[in-house]
């Protein structure tokens, strides 16, 4: 892509030295977390072939950790984690989640992962009504855990779930205690989308604040936020500003609830907006987004940044214009560095200019006035092609999509009650 500063346009304020923060890491990991909290999404079920292909592409763009799944779950799970340990990845690291609990780590060590993320939660509200453990408690069993974990030779992580609505003397407290024990990685977890980035900012401030005391505390730190409040993918850039160095996303924005940090979106952000290397090969998200969202089953919206069908695709006349004069004028990047392709559309919006670029690459000579005829012709298709479109069909579709949204019905549920019970 032609540079800015070439292109002869305005001042690139992102890349001015005043407004690049000081703590941003040269290097970010991409933490991928579709085949984990990804396939939480209401009504997706992979079988164990479309994990695979997908850690494999996944493995292929880059990722350097890969959480394959939650082998506690059930027996079909912790073979799916299995089954792609087994196939093993090249550059990943294969990791699986687990919860403080004994039996949880060795589901992990039985289905041969290297990694394993252990999660517990900091909020005294969670402790409280989920959990039901005192502070003590919960730091006696996540010292216990790490230290088993370590002790059977995996690379342990520790996830302080909940993390934003914690005390934070207590949140760093957890962390020395996860390190002591013998963490390799700290993890920030917005677990329900709480914070504002500025929030975030100062909440990562505090940490390395509170983890200063000893330089055994610095460890890297990864961050895992959910959007909630459409705010994942800020907050994430927001904890990599302050020095968060593994980024937890999903390919698409995929997850529980609104989803988490879109995989595709943070890694451009980070690559051309904060000119920090993330190690993806970006030319293959594209078709890494389009494999996820055929195994999920679920369409993207086609306004999505990156990989929505709209996102390099110019409807007015004005922004078609601008576009065939210099591909910079209503695109900050070139669609070939995402592995995708520049799009017209032809309707109400079109104008002139691009009538005749089209009928140029055609072949065919027109006049001005021809050329602004068949401009008003489309425009007019087009709107007559609206006017035949109801609501009715609209709701009709939209139906047809909530069908692909799999589960069991409550109905369902009570019959398979009543066949045990």
């Amino acid at each position: 892509m032609e540079s800015l500063e070439k292109a002869g346009l305005a001042v690139n304020y992102n890349k001015v030295s005043s407004t690049r923060p000081k703590s941003l890491p040269e290097r970010v990991h991409i933490w991928d977390e579709t085949l984990r909290d990804g396939e939480q999404t209401p009504g997706v079920a992979l079988t164990i072939d479309e994990k695979i292909e997908i850690a494999k592409m996944l493995d292929e763009v880059g990722a350097s950790i890969v959480a394959v799944g939650f082998p506690a779950v059930s027996e079909g799970e912790a073979n799916a984690v299995a089954a792609i340990a087994k196939e093993g990845l090249t550059n990943a690291s294969v990791a699986a989640p687990a919860r403080a609990v004994k039996t949880d780590i060795d589901a992990c060590l039985k289905a041969d992962v290297s990694e394993v993320p252990i999660f517990i939660a900091t909020s005294d509200f969670r402790l409280k009504y989920q959990l039901q453990m005192t502070r003590e408690e919960m730091l006696a069993r996540l010292t216990e855990c790490i230290e088993y974990g370590t002790d059977h030779g995996l690379v342990i992580d520790y996830i302080a779930e909940d993390s934003t609505r914690s005390d934070m003397d207590f949140l760093c407290k957890a962390y020395k205690a996860a390190i002591d024990a013998g963490a390799d990685k700290i993890c920030v977890a917005d677990t329900v989308g709480f914070v504002r980035p500025s929030v975030m900012k100062y909440i990562m401030q505090q940490i390395k604040k509170g983890l200063s005391s000893d330089s055994k505390y610095k460890v890297p730190i990864a961050v895992h936020c959910h959007n909630d409040f459409g705010l994942a993918n800020a907050n994430t850039l927001a904890a990599i500003e302050e020095g968060a160095s593994f980024a937890h996303v999903c390919v698409n924005g995929y997850g529980e609830r609104a989803g988490n940090a879109a995989f595709e979106e943070v890694v451009m952000a980070l690559e051309e907006l904060h000119n920090v290397n993330t190690g993806i090969d970006t030319e293959k998200l594209y078709n890494l987004s389009r494999l996820v969202e055929r195994h999920f089953m679920i369409p993207l919206p086609l306004h999505k940044a990156i990989s929505g069908d709209n996102a390099f695709t110019h409807s007015s006349g004005i922004h078609s214009h601008g576009q065939l004069t210099h591909s910079m004028t209503y695109e900050p990047i070139s669609p070939s560095e995402v592995g995708r392709r520049r799009e017209f559309h032809l309707g109400k919006f079109v104008g002139r200019h691009f009538v005749e670029y089209l009928l140029k690459m055609g072949g065919v000579t027109a006049t001005e006035k021809q050329a602004r005829e068949i401009a008003n012709r489309v425009k007019k298709t087009h709107e007559e092609q609206k006017k035949r479109q109801t609501k009715e069909s609209f709701d009709k579709i939209k139906s047809k999509l909530k069908n692909l949204r799999t589960g069991v019905s409550e109905r369902e549920f009570w019959a398979i009650v009543f066949e045990v019970i």
